[in-house]
This record gives C-alpha cells, sequence and structure tokens, in this order.
C-alpha cells in the first residue's frame, strides 16, 4: 500500500512540475503515472550503469555531473511517455532538480502506519 501511495505521490510530483516548469507539459494524471513508472525503471535499470560508466567524470565535477545525467534521464523518460513533453535542457534541468527534491521529501517520510 505505501509503494502505491508513493508512487501516487511521485505522479502528483510530475504534476507540479509541470505545472512550474514552461517547457515541461503533461497531459493527465495517467501521463504523469506512467512518466513516474518509466522514471521509476530509468533509475533502477540504466542509471546506475551510466552513474558508473559516468564517475571519473562526476569526481572530476564533484558531483555536478550528475544533476546533468539526471536531466538527461528525465528527458529520456519524458521521450517514451505519450502525453509527456519536456522541450529542452533547461526545463529538464529544472524539472529534474524539482522532481529530485520533492522525491527525496515522499521518499523519505515516514510511513509505518500503512501495511
Amino acid at each position: 500500500m505505501a509503494m502505491i501511495l508513493k508512487w501516487a505521490l511521485f505522479a502528483l510530483a510530475v504534476m507540479l512540475v509541470a505545472w512550474i516548469v514552461p517547457d515541461v507539459s503533461v497531459e493527465n494524471f495517467q501521463s504523469a503515472l506512467l512518466l513516474a513508472f518509466i522514471m521509476g525503471l530509468i533509475n533502477l535499470f540504466i542509471k546506475p550503469f551510466l552513474s558508473l560508466i559516468t564517475l571519473p567524470i562526476n569526481f572530476l565535477t564533484l558531483g555536478l555531473f550528475g544533476l546533468i545525467l539526471n536531466s538527461g534521464l528525465f528527458m529520456l523518460a519524458g521521450y517514451f511517455v505519450p502525453g509527456v513533453s519536456i522541450n529542452g535542457f533547461i526545463p529538464a534541468f529544472l524539472g529534474s532538480l524539482i522532481l529530485g527534491f520533492l522525491g527525496g521529501i515522499i521518499y523519505q517520510a515516514e510511513w509505518k502506519h500503512l501495511p
């Protein structure tokens, strides 16, 4: 139950990003749910591999290249989801920053009262 609630809250965070960032648009809540699911899969399977490959660049930039990697993966997820449009790198960068902040709040919250 807690995982479904986190997924729905992350989809709401995606909708909030689309509302805040001008060049990020999400047509409906179903598209936001699908984007949250695809982003979860990308973060589970693709991001660890890319983080390992880009470790020297990330080391040289003191971790700032991770922000660029997150932006690219956000754009990649938006490319695969119908109804989601991310027009450019700067909106993807801002959107990934906001989603990272909101995702940290969502996933660090206490969900002990849920089964």
